[in-house]
């Protein structure tokens, strides 16, 4: 195998165990052992398991981003656009693996004190609310006086909700009831 090719199964092994297990309570054996590599093959693409944490934070969210833009974008424009934040949530927490949100899950465990985590997991909440206020500012007409931040940050934290909620519940009503309220928020 290739260098990035190990690193990549490494990558994608850690996430798939600390999503479903948790980053404390997945060990570097056992994402060792998933992988099929040996403790030095991991240690010479990671430093530490914060840096594996690191990376299974950004493989998470590249391909979130990547997912919920391209299912955006096949709705037609407009408040459908926008909606269809919730529409992918609803398809993801339909998925058999859904376990909540990957950051606040990580961002749980982990000691007040771990900047580099949090940053990551701050930049990642900061880039989605950015996607959030393009997606408004290109399918909306804003109807108030409200800035379009406004809306964003509205919009975000009705889908931090739904996520949060559906986890909690091991249902999707949350989803449903928080894409009611966007609506009523948008028109």
């Amino acid at each position: 195998m290739k260098h990035s090719e190990i690193k990549q199964n490494i990558i994608e092994t850690a996430s798939t165990l600390f999503y479903r297990n948790g980053y404390n309570s997945t060990g570097i054996n056992e994402i060792i052992a998933e992988a099929g590599i040996a403790k030095a093959t991991l240690y010479n693409h990671f430093k530490s398991k914060e840096d594996i944490c690191l990376a299974y934070l950004e493989f998470m969210n590249v391909t979130f981003i990547k997912d919920i833009k391209s299912f955006c974008e096949r709705k037609p424009k407009g408040e459908q656009r926008v909606l269809a934040l919730f529409d992918f949530l609803d398809v993801f927490f339909l998925q058999k693996d859904f376990n909540g949100c990957w950051c606040i899950k990580t961002v749980s465990e982990i000691p007040k004190d771990n900047e580099r985590i949090r940053r990551e997991i701050q930049n990642q909440k900061t880039n989605f609310i950015a996607l959030i206020s393009n997606l408004i500012a290109d399918n909306l007409e804003l109807k108030n006086n409200k800035s379009l931040d406004s809306y964003a940050r509205q919009i975000y934290l009705l889908y931090e909700s739904a996520v949060a909620e559906s986890h909690l519940h091991q249902d999707n009503w949350p989803i449903k009831e928080t894409k009611n309220i966007c609506s009523q928020i948008i028109t």
